[in-house]
């Protein structure tokens, strides 16, 4: 991967029509390419992860059950109330901005409509939520949960605006600017939350703690957007640029997607736990939570790759990264499968302990929706930048009847792999209905993919063959480690004489890898 990104921060280029952008004042450079921005962005995401893991597990401890039950049914309450208030606009303004991205005009216009409809949903929505805070803390007869949801219901407004902005970057490819944004927000929420909760405010505290990191960061994310775009850009009055009708007619439709999928995220849990019962849920969402580490390099490259497939007056979009992309997905997704079925038992005894054996037979199941879900934010995401949101909508919705349908069946009759099923036959739906679409729109060939995915299913199959003969049970380390090893030895090996992966390929990673992250100078936006 690589290649030139022509987005702010480039010089002329030769016959583009409207302004051409000034040098970036953030990053004093062009933006990166593809390979580098996939590194940022998986970066920011393990950044952001490793600052919850650690608040997580302080306020689990320092909050007690009962008190983290409240900050946690405020955070999800907060959670949904934050998709009202997007409303879909981080996504609109994403995709009219890669179109547009060599036009000064035209792209801080977006940001300035944009801003100003996204301070309106996100000040009603939150504002709502605070007026409501009292009679939903009631309805669930909870009287300390009025002051979390009023934390939460400032840090939804502060996080729908900076999620916005690190759209808007995104969609520029410059996503050395996020991870210093995501970076700062996090370190001062960690220190926040956990500062206020030690002082004694319990889950109100944390609420607010989280609310002053998002607040900071927005700060942040603004002074740098003034000085990327210019002090108009977030101003509150003077005349629109006239895109509000547009951003908000392609916001709809996502806002719909969106509001579709996060129930069909959510669905299992809520019919596992109505059907069969809270206990079950455990065994059913710890698996599924093993599972999130394993999407973060999709969602990396999504990032990158994504916002160059929009169409722009120039015809630039870059199909080849696409396409490059996502075979490697394919493949790195395709070594996960053997591990999660043919070591599924030890995977659990490891990570989540014998109480949990119940999950082995639940992480095997989910472990064909695992590798799709590496594919999937890919897939989606662009269809988003192709101007095809509204195409998304009878899919996400088919997905999540399908996955209804098979879970109150399968539920009361297999226990909670039934839900497994139906979040992988669901998913099979979900995610090759996108792909068609972006077949049609970018032109893709489908017989290197079918290819790929043939050579690399048969290295999983090898994989797997290795890791049956090392053991299906307790492992002792010396089978971690050297079982491990001699798999993956294998599934490369068949990828390399089935001629899936080529020995220059293979030098040219090592020369990449043998670089190393401080090439990248994360932190100095260079």
């Amino acid at each position: 991967m690589g290649g030139d990104n022509e987005v702010f921060g480039n010089g002329p280029a030769s016959g583009e029509a409207g302004k051409t952008m000034d040098p970036d004042p953030v990053t004093e450079a062009a933006p990166p390419g593809v390979g580098r921005n996939t590194v940022l962005a998986l970066v920011a995401q393990l950044t952001t992860g490793m600052f919850t893991a650690v608040l997580t597990l302080y306020l689990v401890r320092a909050l007690g059950p009962d008190s983290f039950g409240l900050f946690a049914l405020a955070l999800g309450i907060g959670n949904l109330a934050l998709l009202l208030a997007d409303f879909g606009l981080p996504h609109s303004v994403a995709r009219f901005l890669a179109e547009s991205r060599r036009d000064r005009d035209t792209s801080t216009g977006l940001v300035r409509d944009a801003f100003r409809l996204k301070l309106l949903t996100g000040a009603l929505v939150a504002t709502a939520l605070i007026v409501a805070s009292g009679p939903i803390a009631s309805a669930y007869d909870q009287p300390g949960l009025v002051w979390p949801l009023r934390g939460m219901a400032l840090a939804l407004f502060a996080e729908s605006l900076m999620t916005f902005f690190l759209s808007v970057f995104i969609a520029l490819g410059n996503i050395a600017v996020n991870l210093r944004i995501i970076f700062f927000e996090s370190l001062i929420e960690t220190v926040a939350s956990i500062g206020l909760v030690a002082l004694g405010a319990g889950a109100a505290g944390a609420a607010f703690g989280r609310a002053i990191g998002y607040g900071l960061g927005t700060l942040f994310a603004c002074w740098i957007v003034v000085r990327f775009f210019g002090g108009s850009t977030i101003g509150l009055f003077g005349p629109g640029a006239g895109h509000t009708r547009r951003l908000s007619r392609y916001a709809a439709p996502l806002f719909v997607t969106n509001s579709a999928y996060t129930v069909y995220s959510q669905i299992d849990v809520l019919l596992i736990g109505a059907i069969l019962g809270t206990s079950a849920v455990a065994f059913f969402s710890a698996p599924l939570r093993l599972s999130v580490p394993l999407g973060y390099i999709g969602q990396a490259v999504a990032n990158s790759v994504a916002p160059r497939q929009a169409k722009t007056a120039h015809d630039d979009a870059r199909v080849d990264a696409f396409e490059t992309s996502l075979r490697w997905l394919v493949i790195f997704q395709s070594a996960l499968l053997a591990p999660l079925i043919v070591w599924a038992e030890p995977i659990v005894r490891l990570l989540l302990g014998d109480e949990f054996l119940d999950s082995v037979s639940v992480l095997r199941v989910l472990a064909f929706y695992i590798f799709l879900r590496g594919l999937g934010p890919l897939i989606t995401t662009t269809v988003n930048y192709l101007g095809q949101a509204a195409r998304r909508i009878p899919i996400v919705i088919a997905a999540l009847l399908v996955n209804v349908v098979i879970d109150v069946i399968l539920l009361p009759r297999i226990g909670v792999v039934g839900a497994a099923i139906g979040t992988g036959v669901a998913y099979a739906i979900y995610v090759p209905a996108h792909f068609t679409i972006c077949r049609r729109e970018l032109g893709l060939p489908m017989r290197p993919l079918a290819l790929t995915f043939g050579r690399a299913a048969l290295a999983a199959v090898a994989m797997g063959a290795v890791l049956y003969a090392v053991g299906t049970d307790t492992l002792s380390a010396a089978q971690w480690v050297l079982g491990g090893s001699a798999a993956t030895a294998v599934f490369c090996a068949v990828l390399l004489v089935t001629g899936e992966v080529s020995r220059r390929e293979v030098s040219e990673g090592r020369r990449a890898l043998s670089g190393g992250l401080a090439r990248f100078g994360l932190f100095a936006g260079r």
